[in-house]
């Protein structure tokens, strides 16, 4: 059987760094990383529960980062 390992960064949700507060730092440095305007990435993240800032994590920078519980 062949594992294939993510490319990438990956993060743990279950772990330290699966908390809002993380997700919401990589989010500004991926933006900065990346020439994306923070602020609306931001607001898009927190105008709903957990599940909806993973949901629009996932949407921003779901190709180069993996998420997993």
């Amino acid at each position: 059987m062949i594992i294939q390992k993510p490319k990438g960064i990956t993060i743990d949700l279950t772990g330290p760094n699966g908390n809002a507060f993380y997700l919401l730092g990589s989010a500004k440095n991926l933006c900065k990383q990346l020439g994306y305007h923070y602020e609306p990435v931001r607001d898009d993240m927190m105008a709903g529960d957990y599940e909806n800032l993973l949901e629009v994590f996932d949407k921003h920078f779901g190709d180069i980062v993996t998420l997993y519980r």
